[in-house]
């Protein structure tokens, strides 16, 4: 089985890690140009758990949250990149405006975010925290987002 997942798949990995007793962690974003600070986050994220899933915006949801010109790199070639991490254990898209039903179908022992939220913002916070999980917010390298990244490649094209 590869790294990449359905939805259906990813909850049927979930249950033999479950039954296992591992911890699952659950972290999600567009990751749509991996840099040094979304590796900080998920190494982090993989710490908080004994399994790291990584839920992914498919490319309309990303094309929906960050606008024109977005995503940079389809989502095919998103999960791979994120797949190939050591620290990641399962990659899988999810189409919806937010992770919810996806949280909620996972039941992550640990729910993680980036500094960039707050836990009032976060998400799937009261679920997870409903039925004992716990929700860690990861702080941000500074700096570092790939929206900062697409403006400064613009600007250079231009200068």
């Amino acid at each position: 089985m590869g790294r990449v997942l359905s939805r259906e798949a990813l909850l049927t990995a979930i249950r033999a890690d479950r039954a296992a007793g591992r911890t699952i962690a659950f972290a999600n974003g567009c990751f749509d140009l991996l840099h040094v600070g979304h590796l900080h986050l998920l190494q982090r994220a993989r710490a908080l758990g004994d399994v790291l899933v990584v839920a992914i915006n498919d490319d309309a949801s990303v094309k929906r949250l960050k606008g024109r010109g977005r995503p940079l790199i389809p989502e095919a070639q998103r999960a791979e990149m994120l797949a190939a991490l050591r620290f990641v254990d399962y990659v899988t898209l999810f189409s919806e405006p937010t992770p919810l039903r996806l949280i909620q179908a996972v039941r992550p022992d640990v729910l993680v975010k980036g500094g960039d939220y707050t836990l009032d913002q976060i998400v799937g916070r009261d679920i997870v925290e409903r039925y004992g999980g716990r929700v860690e917010v990861v702080p941000l390298l500074p700096g570092l987002s790939t929206s900062n990244l697409v403006e400064a490649i613009g600007r250079r094209r231009t200068s």
